[in-house]
């Protein structure tokens, strides 16, 4: 079996688990954050945990991506800053602005995403600077220009909701609020949209299958996740907006 069957297989792996992940999910609230419970483990700090589990997306990627034959050409490298954009602050910056309230995050949770993003970071690397071939010219193809138009955009909406939620707390203040104020008018969960519609864009913006399978795993997750979100607010609010959806503006 050569390197493109295995890709093919992996990348068929991470679409299965989206199958699994949604299905999980819809029965059981991932243990961490404010669904923190016991029976998972031991846990660690919520600080390194993060950079544990994002670390392959980072280092993993990098090191698969020069590996390829067209690491150095114009298109994969910024499609690499794409996506370092993305993991450098999620995994270097993101964890020190966390008020994580002293709670930990399950190892069993921190192997998961590690594994997973192993496996992503090697698909998804080798993808664009290997196994697949941009010239230049795929920079002002359409597809990419609506691609990077989209990650571009949910980046933003990604961070700036991370911002708000987090400025919902004073230093040393525990406790959850409303998020009021932006998109959070409209969605209990703005930051999971945002990175919905950044990792769609990444698909469109790379046309690959590896990309796809991302998107798709991202959709897996992060809505059911949403929805707990959705839910618990309105159980612990009784003032909370009626009007306000989950995670998809007017649909979900």
């Amino acid at each position: 079996m050569d390197e493109a069957q295995i890709h093919a297989w992996l990348v068929l792996g991470v679409l299965a688990s989206s199958i699994l992940t949604v299905v999980a999910l819809a029965f059981v609230s991932a243990p961490y954050g404010r669904h923190s419970r016991g029976g998972w483990g031991p846990g660690m700090n919520t600080r390194a945990a993060w950079i544990v589990m994002e670390s392959p997306s980072v280092f993993g990627f990098l090191a698969v991506f020069f590996a390829g034959d067209h690491a150095w050409s114009l298109a994969p490298l910024v499609l690499l800053a794409m996506w370092q954009a993305h993991y450098v602050q999620r995994t270097l910056i993101y964890p020190f602005l966390l008020r994580t309230g002293g709670k930990p995050t399950p190892m069993s949770v921190v192997g998961m995403g590690f594994l997973f993003n192993c496996v992503n970071a090697y698909v998804n690397a080798r993808a664009i600077s290997h196994l697949a071939s941009y010239d230049a010219s795929w920079l002002v193809d359409p597809r990419f220009l609506v691609g990077a138009a989209l990650f571009a955009f949910g980046y933003a909406l990604n961070r700036m909701s991370d911002r708000s939620l987090r400025n919902l707390r004073a230093p040393g203040e525990s406790g959850y609020k409303i998020p009021r104020g932006g998109a959070f008018e409209l969605v209990s969960c703005p930051n999971y949209f945002g990175e919905l519609v950044e990792w769609c864009g990444w698909a469109i913006a790379t046309w690959s299958l590896a990309g796809l399978s991302f998107a798709v795993f991202t959709a897996a997750n992060l809505v059911p996740r949403a929805l707990s979100h959705h839910r618990w607010y309105r159980e612990k609010f009784p003032e909370y907006p009626p009007a306000r959806k989950a995670v998809i503006p007017f649909i979900l």
